[in-house]
């Protein structure tokens, strides 16, 4: 049976100007920062590749959206479509609505 006794943080005691919540400072030191070029190139081919997954998500949920939006604007256009020739059908005959259809359907083919 070993005791370990927990791990209390050493007191700095009292700041000078009172202003005991802020952190205290820290050494000025430039240098500290300073990377080797090696090190900068190699962070930057990191965030390179990263942009570039972010670019490569964006444009697939962006062709998704478009993917969603055609197949919504083909459904409307056909709905319509199918109301218009329900609208034909009250006033003619089945067999002539029909035929209608089929021309129509030719004619399209052909102009697009």
């Amino acid at each position: 049976m070993s005791t370990t006794t927990p791990v209390v943080p050493a007191v700095k005691g009292m700041r000078k100007n009172g202003k005991n919540w802020h952190d205290s400072k820290k050494p000025f030191r430039p240098t500290s920062g300073m990377t080797s070029y090696a090190k900068r190139l190699e962070t930057r081919k990191h965030q390179d590749a990263v942009k570039e997954h972010e670019k490569e998500l964006k444009e697939e949920k962006e062709a998704e959206k478009q993917a969603q939006i055609q197949k919504m604007k083909e459904r409307r256009a056909a709905k319509e479509e199918k109301e218009r020739y329900e609208k034909m059908a009250e006033k003619m005959h089945r067999k002539r609505v029909e035929r209608l259809k089929r021309r129509e359907k030719r004619n399209k083919l052909l102009n697009s």
